[in-house]
Order: C-alpha cells, then structure tokens, then sequence
C-alpha cells in the first residue's frame, strides 16, 4: 500500500521521505521536509533571528517560498519592505509588535499578517520567543535586489 504522499514504507512501517536537501530533480515532484533537518541561517536586518527556508527553488518550488522564522526574546526585524514580492507570516508560538505601514499591531499566535508588495515592515518580540511561518510569493531567497531597507 502506498502512502498518501506516495513514499514508500520501511520495515518499522515508517514513511520513508526524500532527504530535505535532495533537489526535485530526481523525477518526484513534492516530498516532505523536516525543518529539524535542514540548515537554518541569520537573514540580514533581522537581530537574533534564526530562518529555517522549508521550501524554495532548492527543492522544486518556483512560485512562492516557505520560511519557518525563530527570533529570540529581544529579536526584531527591522523596518524593510520587499519590491516585487508578497509576504505573509501566520504567528506559531509567542508574541511581538508588527509595524506594518506605519502602523503598530501587537500578534500572537494564530495571527496572519500579510505585507503587500512594497510595504514597509517591522517586528519586535515582546515574549520569549517568536516562532512564524512566512511564505514569500515568488521567492526571495535573502536576494538584495528584493529588499529595502
């Protein structure tokens, strides 16, 4: 029997999945990613952020972007906007002020917050930690020709 996702089953009835750095070239299209396994990086202007990007280009996506955010107590994205891009980030864990066009709102979990193309945007983490789900449309792969600061 195969799975709803089409991996096939190990011998402990577990899925078994493509490597999350695998590319999509190898003839399957999808798969599934564990952010636990993948690279995180510090994106530029943001202080005590760690990104996880869980799909992108790297692994077959040429429409949009997913980014799993985490910013430490004290963290916060300075105030930018993204040319030619929609961003929108859904709050998982914690809380933070979002300045979105010049307005403050304050976020917590189970919040969206959508930035329009060119709109300036900010956040600071007013709780221990900030966990999001952003997604990018297209992609921004940290490109500096898609940001200003």
């Amino acid at each position: 029997m195969r799975t709803p996702n089409h991996y096939p089953r190990n011998t402990m009835n577990q899925v078994t999945a493509p490597s999350p750095t695998a590319k999509a070239a190898s003839g399957t299209r999808g798969g599934v990613f564990r952010a636990s396994e993948m690279q995180g990086y510090s994106p530029a202007n943001h202080h005590g952020t760690v990104n996880t990007r869980l799909i992108g280009p790297d692994n077959g996506a040429k429409y949009m972007e997913v980014v799993l955010g985490d910013i430490a107590q004290g963290g916060s994205a300075l105030p930018h906007a993204h040319p030619g891009l929609e961003q929108a980030a859904y709050v998982l864990e914690g809380s933070a002020m979002a300045g979105i066009d010049g307005v403050e709102h304050e976020v917590r979990p189970g919040d969206m917050l959508f930035f329009p193309e060119g709109v300036f945007h900010s956040l600071r983490v007013t709780s221990e930690r900030l966990k999001l789900l952003v997604i990018y449309a297209p992609p921004y792969g940290e490109n500096p020709d898609q940001v200003i600061r």
